[in-house]
């Protein structure tokens, strides 16, 4: 009452695969109890924001306009100045106390080098010059 069980062709080689179809099941149920397991994330930021509209500043304060050019010339308040000179005025900026600093404007030209516009901006922090803001960059005024 022998039964021969094997391959067709007659060969006597173990089948040394390892079945991986119930491994494959027993991860899939693990990363679905994982999945349910895991609280669900709200992406909602609260902020405490005021209520109303905060009263308009008793003084307006003073703005400085930085325009950088195409060709990387740099105007401050409309005038033509150099690295050094410009380096003047963020030194003579930073040496005021942060509430005294006037307010700079950065505007670029569309077609400005980025590295001159980072650079204006670095050269303004090094220097102590904490409030600059980048004003309309899409056109040139």
């Amino acid at each position: 009452m022998a039964m021969n069980v094997g391959n067709a062709s007659g060969s006597d080689e173990v089948m040394v695969e390892m079945n991986t179809t119930p491994l494959i099941d027993v991860m899939l149920v693990l990363l679905v109890m994982l999945i349910i397991t895991l609280p669900i994330q709200t992406h909602a930021v609260k902020l405490d924001m005021p209520v109303g509209h905060p009263p308009p500043p008793l003084v307006q304060p003073i703005v400085d306009n930085i325009m950088v050019d195409f060709d990387g010339t740099i105007y401050w308040n409309n005038q033509a100045v150099n690295w050094k000179t410009l380096d003047y005025y963020f030194y003579q900026q930073g040496q005021k106390a942060v509430e005294d600093q006037d307010e700079i404007h950065i505007t670029a030209n569309r077609l400005a080098k980025y590295d001159t516009v980072a650079k204006v901006m670095a050269n303004a922090q090094r220097r102590g010059a904490v409030k600059i803001g980048i004003v309309n960059t899409n056109t040139y005024i």
